[in-house]
């Protein structure tokens, strides 16, 4: 502990150093910009002005707090458009929209904007205590985490992912199977067959998230407000009060806490991300609502707060595997594991030794970071609301625009804005059908990750299914994601039975 306190002593006199609580401050404020362009979010945000971090010469920890701040501050400014808009800003993002959203459509926009504010400080802060703390011990823990463990996680976080049936539980599955599907598209990595590409040469590489998320979010989002503006039936949001108040803040205490914590855990592990850790931790708080449960959806703050306490305790979360053994533990970190060793930085255990200034420099920028990103953001709050003023006839082609630059920023191919305004049809489509877009872009991302790990599993024991259940950890999971399913219809029936008892 004595260590611990003197490496955090020693890096916030690096952190606090005038220059580097300029590079802080200029990382949260851009960060955020980043992450309230839809599509962009912040692996690209990284990408892109890691060149100009390097071409400017600066020092190695300077260089690493900068990307730092524009990591986490990407982090909180995917909210903004996912709550103003109903476009996540990134895959993190995604469940912010559920009840960010229709809290903005019934003028509680500047609450929402307030409340998922402080649920992003106190996870991200809650995530730098912990990687302070406990980095090189959950790093070792990661490790021993296999492919068919992993295989496991996703089978909880679909479980988890269940929780979003409300009263329709067929469109969900149905919803989570498009996801699925859109995942298979492409070359197929281990034999090279192409599957689902239909001779298009465009799709052999697969389909970029970016053109999923931004086709049925933001582009279904787009022709719903055209058709409501040619129906006459389009409204003036209202702004709505700014801030939260105690009350909110109390009703959201343990939803903030737990959320924190398991976002941070699953961030620890390498390859999950923020995406994971949004959708178990909304899972987990609507099966804890109980009855309330059915309150999700509609613009319940808890249904806000957890992913955005998850989502940002995840990115403090996977640093560690990449501080503590040069391991990347997401997208965007992968990246600034390459700007350290375009420093000639190695990561790792060594690092803390031989180049604290730099391991704990940027641990102590992120403190300080979360306190600039709330204190950036919250007087904004308002003017961010405002937002939602801005006449449709001028919102909607804005949201255009945004939704096109962001993709052809990343991607840089045209056919990609042919698929973002089929996907808009196809999605604004499933709307009028009440399926709830969410389950398939979950499907999407976690596809991904469910089937690649499948596959090196079944890879390693030679295509031995019993390598799927016999680690304790797999076992573990399974478990859970039993109970997720199982608890709350034993629940009901419960509740029925005391019910029919009483009349």
């Amino acid at each position: 502990m004595a260590d611990i306190l003197t490496g955090l002593a020693n890096g916030f006199g690096v952190a606090l150093a005038p220059f580097n609580l300029m590079l802080v401050l200029i990382g949260c404020f851009c960060g955020t910009l980043i992450g309230a362009l839809p599509g962009i979010g912040p692996i690209n945000g990284v990408a892109i002005l890691l060149p100009i971090a390097y071409s400017l010469g600066l020092p190695a920890e300077s260089a690493l707090i900068l990307l730092a701040g524009i990591y986490y501050g990407a982090e909180y400014g995917g909210r903004i458009s996912s709550i103003l808009l109903n476009v996540p800003g990134d895959a993190g993002a995604v469940m912010t929209t559920l009840d960010g959203n229709p809290m903005a459509k019934r003028g509680e926009a500047g609450r929402a904007l307030s409340l998922s504010a402080i649920a992003s400080f106190v996870g991200g802060t809650i995530a730098v205590i912990l990687m302070s703390l406990f980095g090189p011990f959950l790093a070792k823990f990661a490790l021993t985490f296999t492919p068919s463990d992993y295989v496991a996680l996703m089978v909880f976080a679909f479980a988890s992912l269940s929780s979003l049936v409300g009263k329709n539980p067929v469109k969900t599955l149905l919803g989570a199977l498009i996801g699925l599907m859109l995942a298979t598209i492409g070359i197929d990595a281990n034999t090279g067959v192409a599957r689902y590409t239909f001779g298009i040469p465009d799709i052999l590489a697969g389909i970029d998230f970016l053109v999923v998320v931004i086709g049925f979010f933001g582009m279904a989002e787009l022709i719903h407000l055209v058709e409501q503006q040619v129906t006459g039936k389009l409204k003036l949001l209202p702004i709505g009060k700014s801030f939260v108040s105690m009350a909110d803040l109390i009703q959201i205490r343990w939803t903030i806490l737990r959320s924190s914590l398991i976002g941070f855990f699953i961030g620890v592990l390498p390859g999950t991300g923020a995406s994971v850790a949004s959708a178990v931790t909304y899972g987990t708080e609507k099966r804890l609502a109980g009855s309330d449960g059915d309150k999700f959806g509609t613009g319940d703050p808890r249904g806000l707060a957890a992913p955005e306490a998850g989502n940002n305790g995840a990115a403090g979360g996977a640093m560690v595997p990449m501080l503590t053994l040069g391991i990347p533990g997401s997208g965007t970190t992968a990246i600034l594991l390459g700007a350290l060793m375009l420093f000639n930085v190695q990561p790792g255990p060594l690092m803390f030794e031989q180049r604290p200034e730099i391991a704990w420099g940027l641990i102590a920028s992120m403190y300080i970071g979360n306190i600039a990103l709330l204190i950036i953001n919250l007087p904004m709050v308002g003017l961010f609301a405002r937002l939602l003023t801005i006449p449709q006839q001028y919102l909607t082609p804005l949201i255009a625009v945004l939704a096109f630059i962001g993709v052809y920023s990343v991607v840089g191919n045209p056919f990609d804005l042919y698929m973002i305004i089929g996907f808009g049809l196809f999605g604004w489509i499933l709307r009028k059908l009440q399926f709830s877009l969410a389950p398939i872009i979950l499907g999407f991302v976690l596809g991904h990750l469910f089937e690649d790990n499948l596959r090196r599993a079944l890879s390693i024991s030679d295509g031995d299914w019993s390598i799927l259940i016999i680690s304790p950890n797999s076992q573990v999971l399974y478990c859970l994601a039993a109970l997720i399913i199982v608890v709350p219809f034993w629940m009901s029936r419960k509740n029925a039975t005391r019910t029919k008892d009483d009349e």
